[in-house]
């Protein structure tokens, strides 16, 4: 008996499902199911460049993106949680740990870069780091 081959990770595929099965149930963005996928991020950056050497970095970034990209619409209807914001700002502290930890992974920090500074966009100013008024997650602040 053969050993069975296992497919590639896809964050950016799994993003299209998870939000694809949210909005045809609900027809809204379950937010709290938002933040479970955001919270995914680093395991799926390590998943889907070991799994898929040619696309793995590209397909994880897809994914990240697109769920920042909800947040922004979200932002602009005045929706967005705190909650979702903070999940999102530890997924970057992470996936910046592990993108700087595991070796070939380094290029990853510029699709971190990316996701950090559309989230920063949405944060008050002048400083930028507080969300309608609250405190959002940093390093080291936890």
């Amino acid at each position: 008996m053969e050993p069975r081959q296992s497919q590639p990770t896809d964050y950016g595929r799994f993003v299209i499902h998870i939000v694809k099965r949210m909005t045809q149930q609900s027809g809204v963005i379950d937010q709290i199911m938002l933040r479970r996928a955001i919270g995914l991020a680093s395991s799926y950056l390590v998943t889907d460049t070991s799994t898929n050497s040619d696309r793995g970095i590209q397909t994880w970034c897809t994914g990240f993106h697109r769920l920042v990209d909800i947040m922004v619409v979200l932002h602009s209807r005045g929706e967005l949680e705190l909650d979702t914001v903070n999940e999102a700002s530890k997924a970057c502290s992470e996936c910046w740990s592990v993108a700087g930890t595991w070796r070939g992974m380094e290029d990853c920090r510029q699709g971190v870069k990316e996701v950090a500074a559309k989230l920063k966009k949405l944060l008050d100013e002048p400083h930028r780091r507080t969300y309608k008024g609250s405190k959002v997650y940093t390093p080291s602040s936890s």
